[in-house]
């Protein structure tokens, strides 16, 4: 990390939320109820992470309330109550450095177009990902022996089936639309080479435990079917990088940032929470993660307003009052 970064444009907020998977959405809303002000930033065009990419239309059934709620809407009832306290959002907005302003107290994360966001905590959510689903092929010999499935219907699909065929035990492109996007040479050597091409098909869930083992597909008639599968390629336009956790000098371990009792890194200020963080005993469920950003924000904003209580006091007092007086209409970007 560099030792100062000035930027053309810098924002000032309380918090400020990497991610805007269902983890960071969450803490997004519950940092505006202890009466934070916040910015969410993700790189990605629109909220949801993988939920969004990949499966929109998975029901998923371990969140509780709902006996199965479609990821779409899921998606769309969260990024709701993230907004209900004003936060700043911001889509395409990758964070390239982390560093401490020079009044030791604040922390600021460059953005890729050389604006700034300082804050005073930083807490990271990251969607899960590494346990059998992935966005590049960087080694196909390591998935020799697999059954593999690519979700995408555009060259780099095409690509990545003809490069893990020689590898995998099998290979199935499965592609929503009719028609493939992906070259017609790339098409018939595909077919000859026996790769399974599944067109007005549509992924409706990842299944598995520690790690994936099925995929659950439905045609244009509805049928219903399930693969066996050990790696989910998700060749869908979705834009990823390396992890930029280490050059941000968080101590990662597996991938993932370490993090103590309260979620908080060795770094001062920086939390984690989701699937980016890991601690000795972590279930990875997406109802920890909910769990764990409320934990974050909680001990977070203690950090920002030493005042402040660890507890946060029940949500149904939320009603009795209106937003807090410091958020503002801000236009999303």
């Amino acid at each position: 990390m560099t030792d100062h970064h000035p930027a053309a444009h810098r924002t000032v907020t309380d918090l400020l939320i990497v991610g805007a998977g269902p983890v960071g959405l969450f803490a997004t809303y519950y940092a505006g109820f202890r009466g934070l002000k916040v910015a969410l930033v993700d790189s990605q065009p629109e909220a949801g992470g993988q939920i969004t990419a990949l499966y929109p239309a998975k029901l998923i059934h371990d969140v509780a309330g709902f006996p199965g709620v479609t990821g779409s809407d899921l998606v769309a009832g969260l990024l709701s109550q993230a907004r209900r306290y004003e936060p700043r959002i911001r889509f395409d907005a990758k964070v390239v450095d982390l560093v401490r302003n020079e009044d030791g107290a604040s922390l600021i994360a460059t953005l890729a177009d050389g604006s700034a966001i300082q804050s005073r905590t930083l807490p990271l959510g990251h969607e899960w990902h590494g346990r059998g689903v992935t966005y590049v092929v960087s080694d196909p010999a390591a998935h020799a022996g697999e059954d593999v499935v690519v979700v995408g219907g555009g060259d780099s699909a095409l690509d990545w089936a003809l490069a893990l065929q020689p590898f995998a035990r099998s290979v199935t492109v499965v592609h929503r639309r009719r028609a493939f996007r992906a070259h017609a040479g790339s098409l018939t050597r595909a077919r000859a080479e026996g790769v399974v091409l599944l067109t007005e098909c549509e992924l409706q869930a990842v299944r598995g435990d520690d790690r994936v083992r099925s995929v659950a597909l439905r045609d244009g008639a509805g049928v219903e079917r399930e693969l066996p599968a050990d790696t989910v390629v998700g060749a869908l336009g979705l834009v990823t990088a390396p992890s930029p956790f280490a050059a941000w000098g968080l101590e990662v371990r597996s991938g993932r940032i370490a993090v103590d009792h309260s979620m908080q890194t060795h770094l001062a200020g920086v939390f984690a929470a989701g699937d980016a963080s890991t601690y000795p005993g972590k279930v990875a469920l997406m109802a920890t993660g909910f769990g764990e950003a409320a934990t974050a924000v909680n001990h977070a904003a203690v950090l920002v307003d030493p005042e402040l209580s660890l507890f946060p006091g029940h949500s149904t007092d939320d009603d009795l009052a209106p937003p807090t007086a410091t958020s503002s209409a801000r236009p999303e970007g």
